[in-house]
């Protein structure tokens, strides 16, 4: 499906403007390994709970180049005001010790399974949960939402990952084997800095690290692109939703009108009002 929204349009974010953006100081840091990248924050709301959360994953082509969670902190500030818990997520990116596969998908797993030992004492409801993913957190996002499907073989299998229903994309680049040259034109890596190198135990690097070879998933996936995002452009999105949909999956595409591949992240920008609002019906809040 897609959808656009009518209404006054500004000039799209620019990577500057993104650069940019800042947000408040989480209620908590959480440490969930000795290497700087690995930490998590909480936005807490006001008030006695519980919580739906909302899981938001940074992008930054994968490196540390971009940053990323600093910027993410804009969107979380907003939803931390709408009575939503955050958990912003940072993790080791291919060009650090210990990142790129398999340490960086374990950060990410890490960290959301983590959630399970906070909510009691901070009252979250992981019953109304949803992941945010942008840009290469998108694909990162998509990854955790689908770990349920991952081969026992697999370094970065789990018993039970944290379920969770709905997996929301902004301009995400999951796709890793069918968006090699996109991956490359975007952000300049290569797929084996993302997903390792293949070898006889593991033939195929697609196979545990790429969302859409872990179709079906069971999970809803809500696929946003920016009109204007040549990064990660709309073509993407569809062309992934077409291949959930026939896995018999739920995927849905929604237009940002005017946006870049950065006001998806910006509460600041128009497009926050449909990414909000796509947050909000995951979370079976009702409109604001």
């Amino acid at each position: 499906m897609l959808h656009a929204m009518d209404g006054t349009l500004q000039a799209p974010m620019t990577l500057p403007e993104y650069m940019a953006l800042s947000g408040p100081a989480p209620t908590l840091h959480v440490a969930f390994g000795a290497a700087p990248s690995q930490f998590a924050e909480l936005f807490q709301p006001a008030g006695d709970g519980p919580f739906p959360v909302a899981v938001i994953v940074h992008g930054g082509c994968w490196c540390k180049q971009y940053a990323g969670i600093a910027q993410m902190r804009n969107m979380a500030g907003d939803l931390q005001q709408q009575g939503i818990a955050v958990w912003n997520i940072e993790y080791r990116r291919f060009d650090e010790e210990g990142g790129g596969y398999p340490g960086m998908y374990l950060d990410v797993a890490t960290a959301l399974d983590h959630l399970r030992a906070l909510a009691p004492q901070h009252r979250l409801d992981l019953a109304r949960i949803v992941l945010v993913g942008h840009s290469a957190g998108g694909h990162l996002a998509q990854w955790a939402a689908a770990r349920a499907r991952l081969p026992r073989s697999s370094p970065l299998y789990a018993a039970e990952p944290l379920p969770v229903p709905v997996v929301i994309s902004l301009g995400g680049l999951a796709d890793l084997r069918n968006e090699e040259q996109l991956i490359k034109t975007s952000c300049e890596r290569d797929v084996a800095q993302l997903a390792g190198t293949a070898s006889a135990a593991r033939p195929d690097i697609f196979a545990d690290t790429s969302p859409a070879e872990l179709l079906p998933s069971g999970v809803r996936t809500v696929l946003i692109h920016g009109e204007l995002d040549t990064i990660s452009p709309l073509r993407a999105g569809q062309d992934y939703a077409r291949r959930a949909q026939a896995a018999g999956d739920q995927a849905e595409v929604i237009v940002l009108p005017g946006g870049s591949h950065f006001d998806e992240v910006a509460a600041t920008s128009p497009s926050w009002t449909i990414v909000s609002a796509q947050i909000r019906k995951a979370l079976q809040l009702p409109p604001r």
